[in-house]
């Protein structure tokens, strides 16, 4: 579940600006946000290749046991 925590840790690291942005109109904010976003982007697709790896892994048959016959 660490990937979970990281990424709600993550997007909550991000609340202020949004607020500053959405809330109270800075447009300084608004360009943190969209960097937040391509943090968020880039951590989304690091947690889908890791799940795709994964699957992938769990997938492939295991090999014979060597010395079996």
């Amino acid at each position: 579940m660490s990937r979970f925590t990281e990424l709600r840790d993550l997007v909550g690291s991000f609340e202020k600006d949004f607020i500053k942005f959405y809330d109270k109109g800075n447009k300084s904010a608004g360009t943190r946000v969209r960097k937040a976003m391509n943090e968020l982007k880039k951590k989304a697709q690091e947690i889908r290749k890791e799940v795709q790896d994964i699957k992938a892994i769990a997938k492939s048959p295991e090999p014979p046991p060597t010395g079996a016959m």
